[in-house]
């Protein structure tokens, strides 16, 4: 049986609504989402306008709003199950971070409880209480941080998230910048260490698509997400590779490639996002597992 008429793309945020009504789906699931405590915020988005060292190019925030006008956005988008994404750059922040975002997605109906951590002593401690508090996802960004994966201070950590099948977004690729932390050998060396590591690769793993391809396909629990793939910002720097189409399918189909945007961090609407993947026309049923489907297997949504 073959799919139907391609679906027309959304061409502004009012439409995004039209394609998982059309798909049949309740919603779309964003797993790389960022709300961070305001000060914090506003030294990110300082960051960005100044496009810093590790950004290299120019990067206006589109959505720099309160936190109550970007929760009602994704509503009205449809994104019904989104995460707050909080990561530590040093140490001594993680555990202060965790509680600010675990009372966010307590007082945000379809929020995950998200949380972070850094390599530092006190890290196995602090990530127990958030798993005790229900964190549902992890993100740790070793190119800002300047930490390896495989840093020892965290193979207690490791060792605990892929105990709880808890998933941990890892910004491992070497895009927009990258580092001596950054790439697929640090994340294949963690990977080596911990084999059921629930991992997500935050933007596919760009620029090196295939060689994160190959990751997700040798580990059964390495899922990728498509943050900012497949938007023309992002594709003029480091555009996915056409003929690794099919490969991305099958990882689909299998529930191994997951819906993330980098909202409110984005500087076109988020609509381009959905608009890249419609485009790809990899099916309707890819589509409904990027969009919905395997986020809500992933973290039992309904």
């Amino acid at each position: 049986m073959t799919d139907p008429a391609p679906l027309p793309p959304p061409t502004a945020d009012e439409r995004v609504p039209e394609i998982w009504r059309a798909l049949g789906l309740p919603g779309l699931a964003d797993v790389h989402v960022h709300f961070l405590p305001p000060r914090l915020l506003r030294r990110v988005w300082a960051y960005f306008d100044a496009a810093g060292p590790l950004v290299g190019t120019e990067w206006p925030i589109r959505y720099r709003w309160s936190d109550a006008d970007r929760v009602a956005h994704l509503r009205r988008l449809g994104v019904r199950a989104f995460s707050a994404l909080a990561y530590a750059h040093r140490p001594g922040m993680a555990a202060d971070l965790n509680r600010w975002t675990l009372d966010f997605a307590r007082a945000t109906p379809g929020c995950l409880a998200s949380a972070t951590f850094f390599p530092e002593p006190d890290a196995p401690g602090y990530v127990e209480a958030a798993l005790t508090a229900g964190a549902r996802l992890f993100k740790v960004h070793p190119q800002v941080g300047g930490f390896a994966p495989s840093d020892p201070a965290l193979d207690q950590v490791w060792g605990m998230l892929s105990d709880a099948g808890v998933p941990v977004v890892v910004h491992a690729g070497h895009a927009p910048v990258g580092t001596a932390h950054t790439g697929p050998g640090p994340f294949a060396e963690l990977l080596a260490r911990h084999p059921r590591l629930a991992a997500v690769v935050a933007h596919l793993g760009a620029p090196d698509y295939r060689a994160f391809l190959d990751l997700a396909e040798a580990y059964e629990h390495v899922r990728l997400d498509t943050t900012m793939a497949f938007t023309p910002f992002f594709d003029q720097f480091v555009p996915f590779p056409t003929d690794e189409l099919p490969r991305l399918r099958e990882l689909g189909l299998a529930g191994r490639v997951l819906l993330g945007s980098d909202f409110p961090n984005i500087p076109y609407p988020y609509a381009d996002q959905v608009t890249g993947l419609v485009r790809l026309d990899l099916g309707d049923d890819w589509l409904r597992a990027v969009c919905w489907d395997s986020a809500a297997a992933l973290f039992n949504l309904s």
